[in-house]
């Protein structure tokens, strides 16, 4: 048996679950632990039913045995003479690790962000992201229904609040740049002149500020969904054609629900501030602009 730890956003555990699915396509018996990943106080909600998904839960038991973390006296000094038994198996650099596949009988930790990891399933997933009915709102579905008319949308999606803080700033500041944005925009604008924009941030005073310096756009500030809503603006994202994604997991998806083989996506390259993390991360059909604004590929 494999025991997934469960973690991160909505982004990531839609990465996580994808992984899931390939491992269990090739007969592994998969459990998630949605419990270790989730215990801080700035945790993200575990939002996966938003698409209707009930995924099997490794009960404490098997946890504790996987990880060799019994709390009992004799397992704690025979921890302390002989070491820990642990069956875990890190991602390395967050980039695809085709070792996984090799896995078994193990407590797996990573983010998996790569299509590389569900190749050959990709039906599955898109019959299996799809928002629940019941949770569209009529404006939501008004909305979504207005942006599938127009023939060039473009989703924009900035991301800065935790982006921008102490502990995220070496690993993700200065990717996503005003020269960044810039260069996508006149890339779109340069293939498909009549595009109607919509932003999608988290910080939607900079939201504004762009709009305010693109006054030649013509840009719709999206607004009203919070940390716990926030797959609303996913749903939205994917209705759109073409999209400028920020270096995160969730605006890939909302680029990746999309399946109009003309649509264009344009994302950060590189990902991270590291010239080896989230290697594999872009695909194929990913135009890569770099933070200086210089089309890559």
């Amino acid at each position: 048996m494999i025991i997934m730890q469960l973690t991160g956003g909505l982004g990531n555990q839609m990465f996580q679950y994808a992984c899931y699915l390939k491992l269990k396509s090739l007969g592994r018996e998969v459990k998630f632990d949605d419990i270790s990943g989730y215990q801080t106080g700035n945790a993200r909600p575990i939002q996966l039913a938003v698409f209707d998904i009930i995924y099997p839960r490794a009960d404490k038991t098997e946890i504790v045995e996987m990880r060799d973390a019994s709390p009992s006296l004799r397992d704690r000094i025979r921890r302390k003479l002989k070491g820990r038994n642990l069956r875990q198996y890190i991602e390395k650099d967050y980039s695809f690790d085709p070792h996984i596949y090799e896995l078994d009988d193990v407590y797996l930790i990573g983010y998996f962000q790569s299509d590389k990891y569900f190749s050959g399933i990709e039906d599955e997933l898109r019959r299996t992201f799809v928002l629940r009915e019941d949770l569209l709102t009529t404006d939501v579905k008004r909305l979504g229904s207005a942006i599938d008319q127009i023939r060039d949308s473009v989703s924009i999606h900035i991301r800065r609040g935790d982006y921008m803080s102490a502990d995220g700033a070496d690993i993700y500041r200065d990717i996503c740049t005003d020269e960044y944005y810039d260069a996508a925009v006149n890339h779109i604008l340069s293939r498909y002149p009549g595009a109607i924009f919509y932003l999608f941030t988290n910080d939607v005073t900079w939201g504004e500020y762009f709009a305010n310096t693109h006054p030649e756009l013509e840009l719709n500030v999206m607004t009203g969904n919070t940390e716990y809503s926030g797959y609303l603006d996913m749903y939205l994202m994917s209705r759109c054609r073409h999209h400028i994604v920020a270096n995160s997991s969730f605006s890939w998806w909302g680029a990746w629900m999309n399946a109009d083989p003309d649509g264009c996506v344009i994302a950060p390259g590189p990902w991270l501030n590291s010239s080896t993390w989230c290697s594999d991360i872009h695909t194929s059909a990913m135009t890569l602009i770099s933070p200086e604004g210089e089309v890559l590929n």
